[in-house]
């Protein structure tokens, strides 16, 4: 008789591949309209993740799968920032997350003791929390960046995990492979990645290789215990048009499939990281290369953003280029706002850059077939042919937005909008087909 016990199952890809479906597989596929087998198989081939902290669903989180043929989700950014510390400002904006149907918030705060508010919100909200430690470090081992060890960087991790955070930002991939390419072939933005940048910073001082792909390892063990979703991030992503899909984006995504197939023998479920800037015409071929690189695992995205100089509108570049990246395969889009390279953004700015993000995502997925993604569109026609305001403003992703708008602005005549008038086209139709006299006379 063998005495050998048997592997703990922990995390979602260890009881998928168990041939086990667990309550948050079923909740998914029933959000998604998907069969739970359907989703236990692609959680147990990397191909979805349901990134979900062992500790966040004790307190009632919200199950989210990210990956494919699931719909396209949508992050919000937030956090205190050393220059403006605002925590009330800071909850407008999960409020702002909660309800205006955003997926997942990331938690970036970066100045002084952060684990407080990190921890309020893993209590308090059902969405997927993200995190990236490395921003932390600095305040919470109280060190210059230079000074930190891999022991502390790998304590912060730890701290964030046992807080029930469900996917954490790691720059794994920037080695000294990638950091020779980087010197050798030269970029007009050089590295933009905040995390990658101190990592950069912190090799380049120290002389030692980047602890987080070093003790890949180690990380994973911490990661396991917890469930915690890695999200590979994109050290060397594009800052600027002129540097997409150059060598060092490139080399460091070559890693980052490596690092996928690593996290997953490891039972570890993983996402990857992608641009950032990049022009329209790339974007397809970048997310195929990436899908192919990093085999098929879920891919998150920063837009991308089409042009440099829409400066106080990056929100609308992010959404063209998020439209595109996600119909051609990303999985998880992370908003951008107006304040995007100017400053921390206020509450309006959140909002307004989450309905665009999430404006792209729906457009994208209605193109890549979602099952049902068009079922409200449809709604919508139907509501507008026959005139009925009321249904239209159901349809719409934000209705008081709509209503608000058509009611500081009444027509003279009834069921129309101050566009068209008595011209309106849907009116001058509906009553050829109802047989009823059309005038258009300039006098009522």
């Amino acid at each position: 008789m063998s005495t050998q016990t048997e592997p703990k199952l922990v995390t979602q890809i260890d009881f998928a591949r168990a041939g086990q479906i667990t309550p948050q597989m079923k909740e998914v596929a029933e959000r998604e309209h998907r069969d739970p087998e359907y989703i236990r198989e692609r959680v147990a081939d990397g191909r979805i993740a349901i990134p979900a902290n062992i500790v966040h669903i004790k307190k009632g989180m919200r199950a989210f799968g990210v990956g494919e043929g699931l719909s396209t989700k949508v992050n919000v950014n937030l956090g205190i920032s050393g220059d403006k510390a605002d925590a009330a400002e800071e909850w407008k904006k999960v409020k702002i997350a909660e309800d205006f149907g955003a997926d997942a918030i990331m938690d970036l705060s970066n100045s002084g003791k952060t684990r407080q508010f990190r921890q309020q919100l893993i209590d308090e909200t059902p969405l997927m929390v993200g995190t990236v430690p490395m921003y932390d470090a600095i305040g919470y081992m109280e060190k210059p960046l230079v000074k930190l060890t891999k022991d502390d960087l790998f304590e912060v991790v730890r701290a964030h995990a046992e807080d029930g955070v469900d996917f954490m930002t790691i720059h794994c991939g920037i080695n000294k492979s990638v950091t020779k390419t980087f010197k050798e072939t030269g970029r007009l933005m050089n590295i933009v990645s905040r995390g990658g940048s101190l990592l950069f910073g912190w090799m380049e001082v120290t002389g030692n290789e980047n602890p987080f792909y070093e003790y890949f390892d180690e990380l994973l063990e911490i990661c396991h215990e917890y469930d915690v979703t890695i999200s590979l991030g994109d050290s060397c992503r594009p800052g600027c048009l002129y540097d997409s899909n150059d060598a060092t984006e490139t080399a460091e995504m070559i890693e980052l499939g490596k690092l996928c197939k690593r996290a997953w023998a490891a039972g570890v479920q993983v996402m990857v990281e992608g641009p950032g800037h990049m022009a329209l015409d790339e974007i397809a071929a970048n997310m195929k290369l990436q899908k192919r690189l990093c085999h098929n695992a879920p891919f998150y995205v920063l837009g991308p953003l089409v042009t440099d100089i829409g400066v106080g509108y990056d929100h609308i570049t992010a959404a063209i280029g998020g439209a595109i990246s996600a119909s051609s395969g990303a999985d998880f889009l992370c908003y951008v706002t107006p304040a995007e390279h100017l400053c921390l953004p206020n509450a309006q700015d959140v909002l307004d850059g989450l309905m665009a993000t999430k404006i792209a995502a729906h457009a994208a997925d209605i193109a890549k077939k979602v099952p049902h993604a068009r079922d409200m569109d449809d709604k919508m026609g139907q509501a507008r042919r026959k005139l009925d305001w009321d249904a239209m403003w159901k349809c719409a992703l934000v209705p008081v937005t709509g209503k608000k708008r058509y009611e500081e602005s009444p027509a003279a005549t009834e069921g129309t909008c101050t566009m068209c008038g008595k011209m309106c086209a849907v009116r001058t139709v509906n009553k050829v087909f109802e047989g009823t006299t059309i005038d258009l006379g300039m006098e009522d």
